[in-house]
């Protein structure tokens, strides 16, 4: 934190006053849940939203369409972390000064957005996390399946220990970044996969930015999208591989791309 800002936080007041909050949505076959995921959002806390559509085989965009939601469309399946490469690079191209990622699953409770955002525009946390382990009691009641809740909370302890951070849940698919993060990560290096969550992440723990979160409702029902239980463990371990990379990146006994930032990022 600047000296500037430092003294900004200091003395509570706002170190950012965001302008321009918008809310990305990575979406494959969301058709049935996109409707009540959009009508959760309290409308007065973005000022866009922009979902992007890996070749859905239902009627997403149609449906995004219809609600006024600005939408880009990929010719080809990109994979889950191609998508978020895709809805960042849009929100950086539309002015975002702070992005909402958020599933049209309807798995989370977007009704908290405005209260992440303001973690944000404090300059409290420059990277928010939706927890969505308040309790033991009330995730299982969520309907998370236990080998998540058990492998979640194992994975958890793990990278709090390795990136020095105290989180509730790195594996939320709920978060906010300010747009200095989504300008400084070289997020075009990551995994195409789902592991380009871990991967941000450990890179957001390495060029030092400000991690927090705080409690998310969230519901697991049919339509809600879930990996599997082998895709969730090829996950894990990708995950695990992630914390060794970092490991080896801060002890300077190996190097690794996606945390070199990029040269035109760094020459702007």
């Amino acid at each position: 934190m600047s000296d500037s800002a430092q003294d900004n936080f200091l003395k509570k007041e706002p170190v950012i006053s965001l302008k321009k909050p918008v809310i990305v949505m990575p979406a494959y076959n969301a058709e049935s849940t996109l409707k009540v995921t959009v009508e959760d959002i309290p409308p007065e806390c973005y000022d866009e939203l922009i979902l992007v559509d890996d070749c859905s085989t239902d009627n997403t965009v149609e449906v995004a369409k219809s609600l006024g939601i600005t939408v880009i469309q990929h010719k080809n399946n990109t994979g889950y972390g191609g998508n978020q490469k895709t809805c960042y690079d849009a929100a950086l191209d539309h002015g975002a000064d702070a992005v909402v990622m958020l599933h049209p699953d309807y798995q989370y409770d977007a009704r908290t957005i405005p209260h992440f955002l303001g973690f944000i525009e404090t300059g409290v946390c420059q990277v928010m996390m939706g927890s969505r382990i308040r309790t033991r009691k009330e995730t299982l009641d969520s309907k998370m399946p236990l080998y998540k809740y058990l492998a979640n909370r194992c994975l958890t302890i793990f990278e709090n220990v390795v990136l020095g951070q105290n989180l509730g849940d790195f594996h939320s698919g709920f978060r906010c970044y300010s747009r200095e993060v989504l300008e400084t990560i070289p997020y075009h290096k990551n995994s195409d996969d789902f592991v380009f969550d871990s991967q941000f992440l450990a890179q957001a723990a390495y060029f030092g930015f400000r991690i927090g979160d705080a409690p998310v409702p969230c519901r697991y029902f049919d339509e809600a999208s879930s990996i599997n239980f082998k895709r969730s463990a090829e996950y894990g371990l990708l995950t695990l591989k992630t914390m060794g990379q970092f490991m080896l990146q801060k002890s300077r006994l190996a190097s690794f791309d996606y945390f070199i930032p990029d040269e035109k990022k760094e020459n702007e």
